[in-house]
């Protein structure tokens, strides 16, 4: 397959997962929105779960990189690089948010040992790895449980996004954080 054919099912898949859902969008809306044959689809996918799993995949690849690249061009130090994940998560939401392909996939796919939900922790993971890794070089206390604290915050701030519209909800978090970063650090 073309990359290109694949981009274009991959980035047209995202789109309607995100809007629709997993479940609810079949591989006939994908490919006729995409433009690609049934055939040339699961010649290179093989099933819809592999689809599924090459765009969380992709979606890992685009989100992690920019989160870290634009948490460390917002700050230099680790404890307000802490702070700078929540306005890296108030740009996301800024930005046409139609909700985290992550946190849509481990709530359809809800069972812990299914793939599909472990890639999308894989996700979360990464980032808590991340963040985990900063609150070491602050010198947190207990940097497991800090890196803890603040994914809870940053993905309450998400799923307050999806649910309520609300898309200052990082903003509101990061208050929240800086009195926890005060007690920890």
């Amino acid at each position: 397959m073309s990359s290109e054919r694949r981009a274009a099912l991959i980035e047209t898949a995202i789109r309607l997962f995100l809007r629709d859902g997993f479940h609810a969008t079949g591989i006939d809306k994908i490919l006729a929105e995409s433009g690609v044959a049934k055939m040339t689809l699961y010649k290179h996918f093989g099933s819809k779960d592999d689809l599924i799993a090459a765009v969380i995949e992709h979606c890992d690849q685009q989100h992690r990189p920019w989160i870290i690249s634009e948490t460390e061009k917002r700050a230099k130090s680790p404890r307000r690089r802490l702070l700078a994940l929540f306005d890296v998560y108030t740009e996301w939401l800024s930005k046409d948010f139609a909700g985290c392909i992550f946190v849509k996939a481990a709530s359809e796919y809800g069972a812990l040992d299914s793939p599909l939900h472990r890639a999308a922790r894989r996700h979360k993971d990464a980032v808590r790895d991340y963040a985990q890794r900063l609150a070491e070089e602050a010198g947190a206390k207990h940097p497991p449980e800090l890196a803890r604290q603040i994914m809870m915050l940053l993905e309450g701030s998400l799923v307050t996004a999806m649910m309520n519209g609300e898309l200052d909800a990082a903003k509101v978090a990061k208050k929240v954080a800086e009195t926890l970063l005060a007690s920890e650090l």
